[in-house]
């Protein structure tokens, strides 16, 4: 199937590394252009390196830290000066500690609000004019299961990860005139560097498989597979939803 991306400019946060390393690797094969970012310079080097070896187009890699907002702004510039617009955005961030309630204090809070929430707001702000003007446009917030059916001990991501929710379909909803489209993606456990680090510290994790129907852990190419779609022309009547990417984890509907 075409998808109908071919030569789109696609920013995707977060993706030197894990879930938004894999949606830029499938949207560079689909021959988008693409920009990505992290903040770990020898990863992010290394993966545009290994995008550009199966990508139909030239890869930006820009350093930044998505917490900050000058490194936000210069972000959005850098991916314009090189492509001329942004017509897909992905939002996606690194998860935050794992822990109960009374671990965390009012200041981690905000911390996880800023990195969470905020820059996703504050990049959609940047990126929302342009796709208005050219009356087409992506968006796809990356977020968790856990905004549907929380996870034990993820408290700050369960709750703070939710609003996100609120917002993607608010905004679907003003935007859908402009050709814009905005889902969510909600991965499950998938076999990513951050889950085998919470398995590391707790081997308990581990036997979450036994509670996923397919009784295994998802990959980052079938996540991928999903969310490039979900940006793609072929899902141009999809807006305003969450689609969960879990081996049928999630009990509800």
């Amino acid at each position: 199937m075409d998808l109908g991306i071919k030569n789109k400019v696609a920013l995707v946060l977060a993706s030197s590394k894990g879930l938004g390393k894999a949606v830029a690797l499938e949207l560079a094969i689909e021959g988008a252009k693409v920009i990505i970012c992290g903040t770990d310079t020898d990863a992010l080097a290394a993966t545009e390196q290994e995008i550009n070896a199966v990508a139909q187009n030239k890869v930006l890699a820009v350093v930044c830290d998505i917490t900050d907002e000058r490194q936000r702004k210069n972000l959005v510039e850098q991916s314009i000066k090189a492509f001329g617009t942004i017509e897909i955005l992905v939002t996606n961030t690194g998860g935050p500690a794992a822990g109960p309630f009374e671990q965390f204090k009012l200041d981690d809070w905000k911390n996880i609000y800023n990195l969470l929430f905020l820059s996703a707001v504050d990049i959609i702000q940047q990126v929302l004019p342009g796709m208005k003007e050219k009356g087409w446009g992506r968006i796809l917030t990356i977020t968790s299961v856990a905004v549907k059916q929380p996870a034990d001990n993820l408290i700050s991501s369960n709750a703070v990860r939710a609003s996100l929710l609120g917002l993607v379909k608010s905004l679907s909803n003003e935007v859908a005139i402009h050709g814009i489209t905005v889902n969510n993606i909600l991965p499950g456990y998938t076999s990513t560097n951050r889950l085998q680090g919470l398995i590391e510290k707790n081997p308990k994790v581990n036997e979450v498989k036994e509670t996923i129907p397919m009784k295994r852990f998802g990959t980052t190419a079938e996540f991928a597979a999903a969310a490039v779609f979900l940006v793609s022309e072929r899902a141009s009547y999809i807006t305003g939803q969450s689609l969960a990417v879990d081996g049928g984890w999630i009990k509800g509907h």
